[in-house]
């Protein structure tokens, strides 16, 4: 009669160390502010409360009761099993075999998938039950995590992340579990990445900058801002070091509508410019413009001079990736226009470049193909610029209006190059200037 008594003693506590493992589990899964949630339209609403109140404390209880639980199971299993069984080594041995399956499946994997899957369900019906084994059995579970810290110390709380990598990595699992779309999973790196980013990173460098000198007319700005599809121009003095102010479309096109006969000055309707230094936070530089309502800053390098200019839509493409307006056309990387010959991005890298003609590229200073015409030329190349590159001849072919920047280059190989220089054409050599400026000598 003892035995069958114990055995089910025993079945009631595997049942209650599960269904406390399923509420473990939706405890970690619901945040507090879930749980005041659901206290709003729950008859334990005040338990729930409570619960929201310290939840660390519930956990460390219903963690307690759990292995308290299994641990007396186990014991009452071994003593029946003791009864039953001669040899005392065999009734160890299936006490081991049996909790440690039942534990698995009854008490571990099982309730805490039920738990993560229906956490509001499970914890709404044993709030009651956690609340009170929290005031019963709180001080002695309060105890033994003091204890445990004092034999390991840490902070004595159950913090949910102990580290941004540890949250990613979360993040990445759930991706490929498909709880969170791949995009979602882009945007949460962007932002812990954002925060770790620095203007000068984010900067329109100042040799691809569009500016306006100050005593250009208000029509020349104009002119400018539509051909380049931007709405915000630098004005300069002296020279691009020499920042005025910035122009802004909206101010000259009503000054175009209401005064079209004054002859004012982009510096007459420039507008005081913002200045920032290049070691300035992105996220930082970010809340600032949001709070002045400015879209455009002038960064400033360590020595006072122009290092480029941030908008707020760069800030807001390291967040959520490129954006694409009526002034921007979609580019691939490269595509092959004929037999050896690419159009490519000037965005593409030079050791895919490289990759492409089955050649070794490589520069220290730049890693774009646009960065290597740029460096050949020691300026910023126009449209139709023509240079011999390390075994390849890159032509500018395109701009893009909106920052004044070479958008696609035509690529071939170069059938003269000698990488010894003795022959043909050595590693750089510039071939043709921009076709603009043939123009203008003739």
């Amino acid at each position: 009669m003892l035995t069958v008594q114990l055995l089910i003693a025993a079945l009631g506590l595997v049942a209650l160390g599960g269904w406390l493992a399923a509420t473990d589990a939706a405890l970690g899964v619901l945040s507090r502010s879930d749980v005041l949630e659901m206290a709003n339209h729950s008859r334990s609403s005040r338990a729930l409360r409570a619960i929201a109140g310290d939840m660390s404390a519930h956990v460390n209880v219903v963690n307690f009761t759990r292995i308290a639980a299994e641990t007396t199971a186990a014991v009452f299993v071994t003593t029946v099993l003791v009864v039953v069984v001669d040899a005392l080594w065999l009734a160890l041995l299936l006490a081991i075999l049996i909790m440690a399956a039942v534990s698995f499946v009854l008490v571990g994997s099982s309730p805490r998938s039920v738990g993560r899957a229906h956490a509001r369900a499970v914890l709404g019906s044993s709030a009651s039950l956690v609340h009170v084994l929290r005031v019963a059995l709180g001080p002695v579970a309060h105890g033994l995590v003091a204890l445990g810290n004092r034999v390991t110390p840490g902070t004595g709380r159950s913090a949910g992340f102990s580290s941004e990598e540890q949250l990613l990595s979360m993040v990445d699992e759930a991706t490929e579990q498909s709880v969170l779309e791949q995009d979602d999973r882009e945007l949460i790196h962007s932002i812990f990445e954002f925060n770790d980013t620095l203007v000068r990173e984010v900067m329109v460098p100042r040799t691809d900058m569009v500016t306006i000198e100050a005593g250009a007319s208000v029509g020349a700005g104009m002119g400018l801002l539509l051909s380049r599809g931007i709405s915000r121009l630098p004005v300069i003095g002296d020279g691009v070091d020499d920042v005025l102010g910035v122009l802004y479309l909206r101010d000259v096109a009503r000054h175009t509508y209401e005064r079209p006969d004054d002859d004012d000055s982009a510096a007459d309707l420039a507008r005081p410019a913002l200045f920032v230094p290049e070691s300035k936070k992105a996220d930082e530089l970010l809340r600032q413009m949001q709070l002045e309502s400015n879209h455009l800053a002038m960064v400033v390098d360590e020595y006072g001079g122009i290092a480029g200019l941030v908008t707020l839509e760069d800030l807001i493409e390291e967040l959520v990736g490129d954006i694409s307006d009526e002034y921007d056309r979609e580019v691939d990387l490269f595509e092959e226009t004929e037999p050896g010959v690419y159009r490519v991005s000037a965005r593409l890298p030079v050791d895919e470049l490289g990759e492409l003609f089955d050649l070794e590229l490589e520069d220290d200073d730049v890693d774009s193909v646009g960065g290597l015409l740029t460096k050949a030329y020691g300026r910023l190349p126009e449209r139709g610029a023509t240079a011999r590159i390390d075994g390849v001849i890159l032509e500018a072919e395109q701009a893009d209006p909106r920052r004044g920047t070479i958008s696609t280059v035509i690529v071939r190989r170069d059938p003269d190059y000698d990488p010894s220089g003795e022959t043909g054409t050595g590693p750089v050599a510039i071939v043709a200037e921009t076709d603009h400026q043939d123009e203008d000598a003739r």
